[in-house]
């Protein structure tokens, strides 16, 4: 394995010199830099990070938590997040992916194993979770959902006010017969998006049908499900709130089956904008949660804790859109 010494025998220069000029130190000359680089470059030099750790007392590790990986965590939403943080982490540092709820023993969140810690946190239940972080006083930014503590970094989407102007758009449509196909329980965007819904049939003085609220979990399979309920109702509704992209897709199955047209004779509305979401036939009417856009700027503010502990924590709010395509009729 080539080593830095390797590198400052063929440049003709100390050690030290290399390792601060591979490190971007602006004390070395810029063409004194850009020679070693070339030279580490056709040597095939690859950074010892555990010997580096050592020196610099860092891990190189960011650590990404979600509340659960196994539940409610979408492959289109994992996907979204770790591209939204692959544009902004710079590539010495790992990422290393877990879920909340698999860790058995806090005591193994410390600051030795973690450089700065990225919860997308889905649910309350991960409170404790993120205050043992706080007190370890490792840098941390939550994102996705929105903290009532204001000493903690924050990065979230409104999706009540996202999913009360979808509604509007709804009824103005002539939809009164509206349904909700929930999220999972426990989840605070579960919440958020049904108190949404709520908000805006009651701002349109449309009663609330308790029929019309169905369970999902945020799977394909589960909105199938809650939409073959929906559609064995003595009357069935018009439109159907699906509280995300995936369960969107699953009703449209379950529609499909029963031979019943999208949106000609049911109108269906997503929520996240995922990938698939315009290739859908008919492409799927949702409201876009710029998730890519939340994991980049909660990356960038957690490169700014890492940097200076001084840093404000601040909660940053990341808007929602209606995207309108082809699931909506006008009756």
């Amino acid at each position: 394995m080539v080593t830095i010494k390797d590198i400052a025998r063929v440049a003709g220069v100390s050690h030290t010199t290399v390792s601060r000029a591979l490190n971007g130190n602006p004390l070395i000359k810029k063409d004194t830099r850009d020679r070693i680089a070339k030279i580490a470059e056709e040597l095939n030099y690859v950074p010892n990070y555990s010997a580096k750790s050592l020196v610099t007392k860092k891990s190189y590790t960011i650590g990404l938590f979600f509340s659960s990986i196994e539940q409610g965590t979408t492959a289109s939403f994992l996907v979204d997040v770790i591209k939204g943080i692959n544009h902004v982490l710079d590539e010495n540092y790992n990422l290393s992916v877990n879920g909340i709820d698999s860790i058995h023993n806090l005591d193994t969140i410390v600051p030795q194993r973690f450089d700065g810690i990225l919860v997308m946190s889905q649910s309350d239940a991960d409170n404790d979770f993120i205050y043992h972080v706080k007190r370890c006083g490792i840098p941390m930014v939550v994102v996705n959902r929105q903290l009532e503590d204001y000493n903690i970094m924050n990065v979230t989407a409104n999706d009540r006010d996202g999913v009360k102007e979808a509604m509007s758009y709804a009824i103005s449509q002539g939809h009164t017969r509206c349904a909700i196909i929930e999220g999972k329980v426990g989840f605070k965007s579960s919440i958020e998006r049904k108190q949404g819904f709520m908000d805006g049939l009651i701002h349109h003085q449309i009663p609330l049908n308790p029929a019309y609220f169905v369970s999902g979990d945020y799977s394909m399979e589960s909105g199938k499900v809650a939409m073959q309920q929906l559609l064995s109702l003595p009357t069935p509704p018009t439109l159907v709130f699906c509280s995300n992209d995936d369960m969107a897709i699953g009703a449209m199955k379950a529609c499909y089956g029963k031979g019943i047209s999208v949106p000609q004779q049911i109108s269906i509305i997503g929520f996240d904008d995922i990938m698939f979401a315009p290739y859908c036939n008919p492409a799927l009417t949702t409201i876009r949660k710029p998730i890519i856009d939340i994991s980049e700027l909660g990356t960038k503010k957690l490169i700014e804790l890492m940097s200076d502990s001084r840093t404000i924590p601040t909660q940053l709010f990341v808007k929602t859109s209606l995207r309108i395509r082809e699931t909506v009729a006008q009756l």
